[in-house]
């Protein structure tokens, strides 16, 4: 993957930040794990290089945004990132983190995070929820190229997908490791091994 050196430093940036802060203080979960941003953004590059995952254009959804981490570093290589959080205590962190983030990018002189981010809080499975992103959004579930999941809801979100997305989509399911499950309705791209040992690809046939 060829980026400008000030994007790689900036994705660097991002993903060392949210990695210092992989913890929710509050709320009913306590501990709570989230997603490695270092390790998911040495993913990208061979999704680019397959054609998944197309700079500027692609449409990302993350289907449990949680904090928002993972739309925000997307926000910087797609032409729209989305997240959907069914905690609304979980998503209230978004702001106040994206806030620390977008100071220390600022002293770094790296470039805030674009504004293509569009954050929900209700079901990824509910189809008024779909009514309201593609009202906030301008897209509709179908037009959305990329779905990600961390840990949760894997076969739920897989059916979900299956159903609703259009042909070629990518569903990227985080946290698998050398237990790889096929998802009926999705094609496996990464039959051998996750993608860094934690990253499963799936595609809706086109």
């Amino acid at each position: 993957m060829i980026l400008e050196d000030g994007l790689r430093r900036t994705l660097r940036h991002v993903a060392e930040f949210y990695d210092r802060r992989k913890v929710g203080d509050v709320g009913p979960l306590g501990f709570r794990r989230s997603t490695d941003l270092g390790r998911l953004l040495s993913c990208l590059e061979p999704m680019v290089d397959n054609g998944l995952l197309v700079p500027g254009r692609s449409l990302f959804l993350d289907l449990g945004a949680g904090d928002g981490r993972v739309n925000v570093l997307f926000s910087y290589l797609v032409r729209l990132s989305a997240g959907i959080e069914l905690d609304e205590w979980t998503l209230d962190e978004y702001c106040p983190l994206k806030g620390d983030l977008e100071s220390e990018l600022a002293e770094a002189g790296l470039s805030p995070p674009p504004e293509n981010l569009f954050l929900l809080n209700g079901d990824s499975t509910d189809e008024s929820l779909h009514k309201a992103l593609q009202a906030k959004t301008g897209f509709a579930f179908k037009d959305f190229d990329l779905f990600y999941t961390y840990l949760t809801m894997i076969e739920e979100f897989a059916d979900l997908i299956a159903r609703k997305a259009k042909p070629g989509a990518v569903f990227m399911a985080y946290g698998l490791e050398k237990v790889i499950p096929r998802l009926p309705g999705l094609e496996l791209l990464t039959p051998e091994e996750p993608l860094q040992g934690i990253l499963g690809l799936y595609r809706k046939p086109l």
